[in-house]
């Protein structure tokens, strides 16, 4: 009955499989749905980790490859996506030792943001993220991005 309940009726397996982790009531769990859904919460996280660094990335190339149409919308934009990649870390940190392959991911998403968001040709841009980690999390890179709009 449970994994019909699973596969009818999400919500209410949650609730019911949530009540019983709550009252000790280990026998009645379906393991291994529970099992499952675990792991695609830690995939969730990845992929958080993965656009995030995709957003951020892809306004780091508009600014550096645009820079007369640069706007404080990207400078927030960019901002935001650091702060809320550290507390993503900060809450996940296990995520760190994932960074690099993210960093990976993420820029071929940045490129795909660039490409639908710009006139720029993919020849024009580079075919490897041009960013270390640590520019990446420095608030000062690019070293004009704090004092663009003030």
């Amino acid at each position: 009955m449970e994994a019909s309940l699973y596969e009818n009726d999400f919500y209410r397996w949650t609730i019911e499989q949530s009540k019983k982790l709550r009252c000790g009531n280990f026998e009645g769990l379906d393991l291994q749905n529970l099992a499952d859904e675990i792991e695609s919460l830690g995939r969730q996280e990845k992929r958080e980790l993965e656009n995030r660094l995709g957003v951020l990335i892809g306004h780091l190339l508009k600014w550096q490859y645009q820079q007369e149409k640069r706007t404080r919308s990207w400078q927030i934009t960019i901002n935001t996506q650091r702060r809320a990649i550290n507390k993503l870390l900060k809450d996940n940190s296990s995520l760190k030792s994932y960074l690099k392959m993210a960093l990976e991911e993420g820029f071929v998403s940045g490129l795909d943001l660039v490409l639908t968001e710009t006139p720029l040709k993919k020849k024009e841009l580079p075919s490897l993220c041009p960013y270390t980690i640590e520019q990446i999390f420095d608030s000062s890179f690019p070293v004009d991005i704090e004092t663009e709009f003030e």
